[in-house]
């Protein structure tokens, strides 16, 4: 069984918000964010309402607002009576129409931007976790690849893949290189897997992971980052290629 997700990434989660405003919107993207990739599980009961609010750095009333539009969204739910309180709700897989809208909707001038953007984090987490993983976080990224290749839907190879990389940025003990992962993920993760589960056989992605893995298990941080931007370069060719053929196909 796969042990919770590590405390650095759940730290990200419930920071204070980054901009300041307390603007329920932003509560809402981050803790659907966190729900979607499986940083905080199905299950899973949130902080009481004070001690959230007090760890976004939110009012109260901005935090109730957000866990209304959660629950709306089906993210969430609410206990009454004794052991209850607000838990979360694992979301439905997107479908594969919405997705294919929207990457359709994409330019590819955006797409490289994306994977350019995703190679400077995901390589810079995988370079430092090279020299500051320790035993559990390896042991960690080895659990996900594992759920990885016992993925049998395009959900779950999206959710452990996301949780990979967000794992690597952790192990990279960075706490602003997890939530820029998380955000990444967030934005395009269910991308990356639509031609994946269409076009690509989801073992070569095990075999590249694992390949990083063993480099920053070897301390070898020069490889561990060529490794991941390889694969990130190869992800966003894929993503390209799939985009140009929704639009010719239009």
């Amino acid at each position: 069984m796969l042990e919770r997700v590590s405390q650095l990434p759940r730290a990200a989660v419930f920071a204070p918000l980054d901009d300041g405003s307390g603007r329920v919107e932003v509560v809402v993207r981050r803790l659907a964010e966190a729900i979607a990739l499986g940083l905080i599980a199905d299950g899973d009961q949130l902080p009481a309402e004070l001690e959230l609010a007090n760890a976004l750095k939110v009012s109260t009333v901005t935090l109730r607002a957000a866990l209304a539009a959660l629950r709306e969204r089906g993210l969430v739910e609410t206990r009454r009576g004794r052991g209850g309180g607000t838990f979360v709700l694992a979301p439905a897989d997107p479908s594969t129409a919405r997705l294919r809208r929207r990457l359709r909707e994409l330019s590819t001038s955006e797409l490289r931007e994306i994977g350019d953007y995703r190679c400077a984090i995901a390589g810079t987490a995988a370079r430092l976790a090279a020299l500051r993983a320790s035993a559990d976080n390896v042991a960690r990224l080895r659990q996900l690849v594992g759920r990885l290749d016992a993925a049998t839907s395009v959900g779950e190879r999206r959710r452990a893949d996301g949780r990979f990389h967000i794992e690597v940025a952790a192990a990279a003990q960075s706490v602003r290189l997890t939530r820029a992962e998380i955000d990444i993920q967030s934005e395009v993760g269910e991308l990356l897997w639509l031609p994946y589960g269409e076009a690509v056989d989801p073992r070569d992605v095990v075999r590249s992971h694992t390949r990083v893995i063993d480099a920053i298990e070897a301390r070898d941080p020069h490889t561990a980052r060529a490794l991941t931007e390889e694969h990130l370069d190869k992800g966003t060719e894929r993503l390209m290629e799939f985009h140009w053929r929704l639009v010719a196909s239009e």
